[in-house]
């Protein structure tokens, strides 16, 4: 007697996720909105691969806690190293270096799809996630940079998120400064400030102090390694963080509160040409959105650091300011759903000439999920087929034809094709696929030349208020008969009700 084979159990792997129907339905629709803005502010679709020649990518990852830089990579058969694009920024960057000759300049573009991470998955963090971005290469000046941060704020609004957003803005080359009079010279300990600074939210001042100097243990015991600061050189970084606290009485976001930000950033920076430079762009920055009427919706924020390693001088960050209940009980702000900045070093990887550049990249399931949270996501199933239903096998011919007929006028429609004949099991698939309506011909109605057309959504609502069951039968709740060659415009008139 042989052995029976093993089953495989089967598993979606460790941060990932399957989307159902009302999922991808729900999330297409706001794709649709976002895109729109951003076609509105004249940007042009384009797509890249989901690979990358490894080298292309670069390394430019924050908090790789695993092998090959947080990156998915394989080797061809001709032996170079490609990896799945943990961005859509850095394909970006390969795109135009190789279509410089023929591209405009700037060169406007927005791109949708997933990126991957090959980091140890946790709640709220995948291995794959969608991002939807838009940039402009070829850009120098801040009113690239203005116009992103109003174009973040315009897709709040639109997906119907006003008053509980703000669009929070830096700039690298301050914190630069800072840093040079602080006497932080080193990449790495640099790298180490910045990540200690953007765990202000979840840390607090104290717990970013700590990050500074020795390190810090949380409540697991688990240390992390500080930047190993002195006192004396935390202490400007410290104040630089609390610099954008707004004095008592000045309104957060206000004009009066980014001259005052702008003020203190100054003081800080010492005789650095970096930092002043950053100062300059981001007066420049607040004065055109503050033009534009987009003052309190986009605000100055020190803390702002962004992770990516590639940034070089404004940042900025999509903040959801309402609260939601983390995994331990506790009220929480939302936080982050995107962000971005400029890049002028991307591009030039491949040329040589300098390439100025500035995107911002929202994330598409944590914007979906705070949709969900506010009300303001389509999160219903979509409406299924309308189904004909197999009375009598012999007669499958007649019903594909009705489906046919369906389908040219534009009307989704099939079939069932199961094994069942049993008319309330196909009704029941139909349920389950979410129809309108089914379609009903037997014998009897072939007989009269009629159909009956069975409205699944107003069944339902009528079957509501019937509790005996003879009642039900008799009542047929939602079905009606039509004439044969009437079927087509007596569905499309239901849906239009529906």
């Amino acid at each position: 007697m042989s052995e029976k084979p093993k089953l495989i159990t089967p598993r979606l792997p460790r941060g990932f996720e399957d989307r159902t129907p009302g999922d991808i339905a729900a999330i297409g629709a706001m794709i649709d909105k976002i895109r729109t803005v951003y076609e509105r502010y004249g940007f042009d679709p384009v797509e890249t691969p989901f690979f990358e020649y490894t080298e292309t990518l670069g390394k430019f990852l924050p908090d790789t806690d695993r092998p090959n830089a947080g990156v998915f990579s394989l080797q061809d058969d001709d032996e170079q190293w490609m990896s799945l694009r943990y961005d859509l920024t850095a394909p970006l960057a390969r795109y135009f270096a190789e279509n410089f000759e023929t591209l405009p300049k700037p060169y406007r573009s927005y791109r949708q799809g997933y990126v991957f991470r090959n980091e140890k998955p946790g709640p709220g963090r995948f291995r794959q996630f969608m991002q939807f971005d838009a940039d402009s290469v070829g850009a120098a000046g801040p009113e690239a940079d203005a116009e992103m941060c109003m174009m973040m704020a315009d897709v709040m609004d639109t997906l119907g998120l006003a008053g509980q957003y703000v669009v929070r803005v830096n700039n690298r080359k301050v914190l630069d400064g800072v840093l040079a009079t602080a006497g932080i010279t080193g990449d790495e300990q640099k790298l180490t400030v910045l990540r200690a600074i953007d765990k202000l939210d979840k840390f607090g001042p104290e717990g970013v102090r700590l990050l500074l100097g020795a390190g810090r243990k949380d409540e697991s015991g688990d240390f992390t390694k500080g930047a190993g600061l002195t006192d004396a050189q935390i202490e400007p970084i410290l104040a630089y963080v609390d610099s954008g606290t707004p004095a008592p009485g000045v309104e957060k976001g206000s004009n009066a509160h980014v001259v005052a930000t702008i003020n203190n950033l100054a003081g800080l920076i010492g005789g650095s040409e970096t930092g002043l430079a950053g100062v300059q762009e981001l007066a420049a920055i607040f004065g055109l959105v503050s033009a534009a009427g987009f003052g309190g919706r986009v605000i100055l924020d020190p803390s702002v650091v962004r992770g990516l390693e590639y940034y070089t001088g404004p940042v900025f960050e999509i903040e959801l300011t309402f609260t939601v209940r983390n995994e331990k009980g506790q009220d929480v702000v939302f936080g982050s759903v995107g962000g971005g900045g400029r890049y002028d070093g991307l591009v030039s990887r491949f040329r040589r000439e300098p390439v100025p550049a500035t995107g911002i990249s929202i994330g598409v399931s944590r914007l979906a999920n705070a949709l969900k949270l506010t009300g303001n996501l389509g999160a219903s199933e979509p409406a299924g087929p309308v189904v004909v239903l197999v009375m009598d096998k012999d007669q499958t011919p007649r019903y594909q034809t009705m489906v046919s007929e369906l389908r040219k006028a534009g009307i989704r429609a099939e079939m069932f094709l199961g094994s069942s004949k049993n008319f309330g099991k196909q009704v029941a698939y139909a349920d389950k696929r979410n129809s309108p309506a089914v379609i009903i011909e037997g014998s009897q109605e072939r007989e009269q030349g009629i159909v009956q057309i069975k409205d699944l959504v107003a069944g339902k609502q009528a079957a509501a208020a019937i509790t005996d069951n003879a009642e039900w039968k008799a009542a047929r709740p939602g079905q009606f008969e039509v004439k044969r060659e009437e079927l087509v415009a007596a569905v499309q008139k239901l849906l239009s009700e529906q």
